[in-house]
């Protein structure tokens, strides 16, 4: 059973909002067609959540209107806002906020009940889509016997069986342990996968972002920095934030000749001219420390001092202080082998072929 607002299967979302909340406001423009999951990322207070809950209706917009297709779910000018219970949308909150009193099977029925159909049919539906989550045995399972995973299938279950027009997933693999998340990662996938709705997914996790996304929209400060497939934001990052996400070194510039002069100050050669305002990128992986100035083909070297080091996965990430600032990774027998340590002086290379360049 559907909502009874109606509207197209091939209508997309279309949002244009601003929602206040204290001191914090947050604006944002996004389109999402049917059957696409797209990914808000976003540093913590960036206004993800926000974004969810003035989708659902829990918030009041300041202004703006928020539409699938040519059915209006909230327009300030017009005065006209659907509240959040006749809305089309399923919410997974991070939290699950599943009814405690009530069975797995209930808890999925729920919705369908609300919306009108009778005990027996809901509970038929609702026990389907438990099946489709893998936990057809557990319908008879309160919320407090169930494991981290179990609540998150119950909780996905529920809000897709109303069959929503838009389905928000707000951090929905956070509150699980590693191993969890890692096998539920996939599943999940598959389910917003064989949603033919429009899908929301908020999460800070970069791999989840990866995995799930059709496309990324990254939110910073209440605004929407970039969006893009999960192959062109890890490719061509456009703020600090998303190269950080992504693992890059990220600097902005302008491009003269064969080189792009940064604005934090210092150069750096490139192999393809990218004349006006540029953005430079590189993994940790392109750098190479030295004690002393190296000789040989680098074209970039310049002379940096240890920040702090960190292990990641098996590797040291080294952090240094510039211009320009720098992260390398290196293996822990070459920090050994560097003496490297914070406030220990060493030389940083990059080779041009190892530099990516496109414009500002």
């Amino acid at each position: 059973m559907r909502s009874e607002i109606a509207y197209s299967t091939r209508d997309p979302l279309e949002v244009a909002l601003r929602v206040r909340r204290g001191s914090f406001e947050l604006a944002a423009e996004l389109t999402v067609p049917a059957g696409e999951v797209l990914v808000v990322v976003g540093p913590n207070g960036a206004g993800k959540t926000t974004m969810l809950r003035a989708l659902a209706g829990l918030d009041r917009l300041l202004a703006g209107t928020v539409r699938i297709g040519p059915t209006i779910l909230e327009d300030v000018v017009a005065g006209r806002r659907v509240p959040p219970e006749r809305r089309p949308v399923g919410y997974v909150f991070q939290d699950y906020r599943l009814f405690p009193h009530l069975t797995a099977l209930d808890n999925v029925a729920f919705g369908l009940r609300v919306r009108g159909q009778q005990r027996a049919a809901a509970r038929a539906a609702a026990a389907g889509w438990l099946d489709r989550v893998g936990l057809a045995g557990y319908a008879g399972r309160k919320p407090d016997t169930l494991s981290g995973g179990q609540a998150q299938r119950v909780a996905l279950a529920r809000a897709l069986a109303t069959e929503p027009a838009l389905l928000l997933l707000d951090e929905p693999l956070a509150a699980l342990d590693v191993g969890t998340r890692a096998a539920l990662r996939g599943e999940l996938r598959r389910l917003v996968a064989a949603y033919d709705g429009r899908c929301l997914v908020v999460t800070h996790d970069p791999l989840d972002a990866m995995v799930l996304a059709d496309r990324i929209a990254v939110l910073e400060t209440g605004r929407v920095v970039q969006v893009g497939s999960p192959v062109e934001v890890a490719r061509h990052p456009r703020t600090g934030y998303v190269a950080g996400l992504v693992g890059l070194n990220l600097y902005r510039g302008v491009g003269e000749g064969g080189a792009v002069r940064l604005d934090g100050g210092g150069e750096l050669a490139v192999g393809r001219p990218t004349p006006g305002p540029a953005f430079v990128a590189f993994p940790p992986t392109a750098v190479a420390l030295y004690r002393v100035l190296p000789e040989g083909s680098p074209r970039n070297r310049w002379p940096t001092t240890v920040v702090d080091l960190e292990p990641v996965a098996g590797t040291i990430r080294v952090r240094l202080a510039g211009p320009p600032d720098v992260l390398a990774e290196v293996t822990p027998a070459a920090v050994a082998d560097l003496g490297l340590a914070p406030g220990v002086a060493v030389w940083a290379s990059v080779k041009a072929v190892e530099i990516t360049v496109y414009p500002a």
